[in-house]
């Protein structure tokens, strides 16, 4: 099973902002100083380098510790892949789960009951910064021109539709999914390179699970990423995604792990998907870092539709 441990540089006490930052979730508004002086933090994280790299940030998971970490649909969405779609990894790290399924290092997992393709489906691994190493250049001129490629530098949002265009699938561990001071931007952005029924697979450590029965698992601490709505009562991560229109959202909580993570399959069923917008009010860097988000509506009255819960 892949690390997902925690480095110590997560700050237990809560930071509540005076107000909330004005304007929609998606506008992008100056950060408050402490905000600042926390981004500037974990944009340290992310450019650490050697025995700098703090304990938790993974760099180089493998195609088979994304198999045993997400939803297992994810094996089926995988091997259904043709030469004509394209997969996404977000925060890919040095690209190791690209460059396994480009080589076929994992067939006889996910190809058993299968014909394997006679070739594999464009790959592109996005990463803050770039952790290439010799494995990625070796797979990366074994294969065509652009077969996998590697994008760094900028996050999701800065990127067009023209630079990336429509993945049939997205992946994210422990990536921006986890690390994004702007959550409903960061999904909204992420459900506009998918295309319709696509699937974007994804995760999220110590967070309040869909049933409500766990609690923080750090004692003292709050959960990694928590969520009210505008009353101030709780939101789960797994109600706010299922409150996505076009989309169809299955949430599985694995408590077994340490920390628990609950994982998330996002269906694409049509265009123009919505995602109700969240405003950021706190956040700790970490590995990952602590968050919290503030929806703009109240609880619905209604029970959510299109989703499912394991």
């Amino acid at each position: 099973m892949i690390d997902l441990k925690i480095a110590g540089l997560r700050i237990a006490a809560l930071l509540v902002l005076p107000i909330l930052w004005a304007g929609p979730a998606h506008s992008q508004q100056p950060a408050p100083p402490k905000f600042s002086e926390e981004i500037s933090k974990q944009d340290g994280i992310y450019q650490s380098r050697g025995i700098t790299v703090p304990e938790g940030y993974v760099i180089d998971r493998s195609l088979l510790s994304y198999t045993f970490t997400l939803p297992p649909e994810f094996i089926d969405s995988l091997a259904t892949l043709g030469p004509k779609d394209r997969w996404l990894d977000i925060g890919a790290g040095e690209g190791r789960a690209i460059c396994d399924y480009s080589t076929g290092k994992y067939d006889a997992m996910h190809f058993k009951d299968r014909e394997r393709p006679a070739k594999r489906a464009q790959s592109i691994a996005i990463s803050i910064e770039d952790r290439r190493e010799l494995y990625w250049h070796r797979t990366a001129a074994s294969l065509e021109p652009n077969q996998i490629q590697y994008f760094f530098g900028k996050r999701l949002r800065q990127y067009s539709l023209e630079e990336l265009g429509k993945f049939q699938l997205i992946t994210d561990i422990l990536g921006g999914f986890s690390y994004t001071e702007n959550l409903s931007q960061f999904v909204e952005k992420t459900l506009s390179f998918l295309k319709v029924n696509g699937n974007f697979y994804t995760l999220l450590q110590d967070v309040r699970s869909e049933n409500g029965t766990n609690r923080p698992h750090y004692p003292g601490a709050p959960f990694l990423t928590d969520l009210v709505n505008a009353d101030g009562s709780e939101l789960k991560v797994c109600s706010w995604l299922k409150r996505i229109t076009c989309v169809e959202v299955t949430c599985e909580f694995k408590a077994k792990d340490a920390p628990p993570v609950e994982v998330y399959r996002i269906h694409k069923v049509c265009d123009n998907a919505t995602v109700p917008a969240l405003s950021p009010v706190h956040f700790a860097a970490g590995t990952p870092p602590e968050r919290r988000f503030q929806s703009s509506t109240s609880s619905p009255s209604s029970p959510e539709r299109t989703s499912t819960t394991r």
